[in-house]
């Protein structure tokens, strides 16, 4: 979608533009420095956008705003410091009321951003071509369920709990199993070329793509075949402009003997546990998907689900794990379900079921 207009408005202490698309939508954002034709591209879903050259400009520009005319986001670009950010988050916590406003920033360059983490909602790559209104979308409602939920600072020690007891247990889980995923990697390369790992790009929470590892179970290239494959889909072959898709085929061809067996005790999942120990999953959540699955999950009624963080097993493992006729809206409603819902307790409750789960049959 190109720009339609580029005007010149009153600076407000320096250049003060004003972008206007032909998009009907209703979202603005406001883009804080001074490289906005390196993102314009990637910003081109939003109706308008604001841009200012510096923090100091949108700390002036923002407090004579009025509530009912702030923007949909603030958005920095790579080049941003950290102390300009922790500058602008001391400012949105002055003003409460701007806490809602998503804070990105968007980057396409190799350079490690984790760091940033702490003073903004998400780091987003370009490189992979996210849709960033997407993103701001569920990070909105991501903020509208802490509020209700409670406290900020009871969320904080709740995400933080969570974050502590992943760390521990996924790094105690891998020590334990280092002898599993050694013969694991020996039956694998003794049946089939290719790699131990399968690697792909999975969406998470809030839409956050990451590489998500598991142990190879199908034949090399099986992704390839996915289009020929679609009508033995369980889940049915849906208009994808209508109605969300989830692809899986009960006796699916590309997959290895050694990797049936791996599907059937679940050992397959083993290596998530390094996605948890990175950050990129927790052990309870709702299961990361594919891009070409998640692309079909955008519209607000289903977006609610990538409000919880990706999970090695989750509400839905538990609650319909092996059953072939559970439908695409009873899955998504599981995840909405855990995603509205979701507690310390609640992912003790579901590890507690996890086993049982992990034992049942697919149904026929």
């Amino acid at each position: 979608m190109s720009i339609s207009t580029l005007q010149n408005t009153s600076p407000v202490t320096g250049d003060y533009i004003r972008l206007n698309f032909a998009s009907a939508a209703k979202y603005e954002y406001l883009h804080i420095g001074d490289r906005l034709d390196e993102l314009a591209g990637s910003l081109s879903e939003f109706h308008t956008g604001n841009s200012v050259g510096s923090v100091d400009e949108a700390i002036q520009l923002l407090r004579r705003t009025k509530k009912h005319k702030l923007p949909s986001a603030f958005i920095f670009g790579d080049d941003t410091t950290i102390g300009e950010l922790k500058q602008f988050r001391r400012f949105v916590q002055e003003l409460s009321y701007l806490e809602d406003i998503p804070v990105l920033l968007l980057s396409s360059s190799n350079a490690d951003f984790s760091k940033y983490k702490k003073v903004v909602d998400e780091v987003l790559d370009l490189r992979f071509s996210e849709d960033i209104l997407k993103k701001v979308k569920v990070l909105a409602k991501a903020k509208l369920l802490t509020a209700k939920k409670g406290s900020k600072t009871k969320h904080r020690i709740s995400g933080a709990l969570k974050r502590g007891g992943d760390i521990l247990l996924s790094s105690l889980l891998l020590l334990i199993l280092s002898p599993v995923f050694l013969i694991i990697a020996v039956l694998i390369k003794l049946e089939s070329r290719g790699s131990v790992f399968y690697v792909s790009k999975r969406a998470g929470k809030h839409y956050q793509i990451f590489n998500f590892i598991k142990f190879r179970t199908m034949v090399t290239g099986a992704d390839k075949k996915v289009g020929e494959l679609m009508n033995m889909n369980q889940y049915g072959h849906h208009d994808e402009a209508e109605y969300p898709i989830f692809f899986k085929l009960k006796d699916d061809p590309r997959v290895t003997r050694i990797g049936k067996f791996l599907r059937n005790t679940s050992l397959d999942e083993l290596p998530q546990l390094i996605n948890v120990l990175k950050g990129d999953m927790s052990l309870v959540g709702n299961r990361p998907l594919p891009l070409y699955e998640a692309a079909t999950l955008t519209t607000d009624k289903y977006a609610a689900r990538f409000l919880a963080p990706a999970g090695i097993t989750g509400l839905w493992q538990i609650k319909k794990r092996g059953h072939k006729e559970m439908s695409v809206e009873e899955r998504i409603n599981l995840d909405i379900t855990y995603a509205n819902q979701s507690s310390l307790m609640y992912d003790l409750w579901i590890i507690a079921n996890t086993p049982r789960a992990l034992v049942q049959k697919e149904s026929v």
